[in-house]
Order: C-alpha cells, then structure tokens, then sequence
C-alpha cells in the first residue's frame, strides 16, 4: 500500500496509542515510536509495528506511534486503521490484516 495522505487513527489515553502516517519525503520508510514504556517493551513495539507494515505491503511513508502503553493487538489495529485512511484503500485484502 502506498501512503498518499496524512491519516491518524487512536487517540492519547491511557493504555491506547495515537498512529501518524503520512506520505514519504524521499521514497524511504522512517518509523518513530515514543512510548513511556520504551525501555521495558520498545523491541516489541517496534516489532508489531513492522510485521504490521510488512503485512500490509508499506515500504515509504513516515509513522509516528505516541504509545501509552498499549497492547500488541491494540497497536497492530491503529497502525492498520491509519495506514489504510492514509492510503485511500478503496479495495482491501482482509487477509493481509490477521
């Protein structure tokens, strides 16, 4: 999929996270993860959110994750709700989003 807008999906709570996507500058991926809980669990986060962009086929685009602490398969959905707003989806391989 390729990022064509700017799209959000979450929100700042407690225990959610708010997902940024936005078309890339120079054709390349740049992923930015702040979290409160980055020392305990960073590796994971980053690692959902990657397989998550590998699944859905994203290779440029910026995304920024404001986590507070979420969980994997909250993180996994916020990331494919923006990735799939920012890239005007008109058609969707529900496949890619298990």
């Amino acid at each position: 999929m390729e990022i064509v807008k700017e799209a959000l999906a979450g929100t700042l709570e407690s225990s959610d996270l708010l997902v940024k996507v936005a078309p890339s500058r120079g054709g390349d991926l740049e992923v930015v993860i702040n979290s409160e809980v980055m020392r305990q669990f960073g590796a994971q986060i980053r690692k959902v959110v990657e397989e998550t962009l590998k699944k859905l086929d994203v290779t440029a685009g910026q995304i920024v994750i404001e986590d507070k602490g979420a969980l994997d398969c909250a993180i996994r959905a916020r990331v494919q709700t923006a990735v799939i707003r920012g890239a005007n989806c008109q058609t969707l391989d529900w496949s890619a989003l298990s």
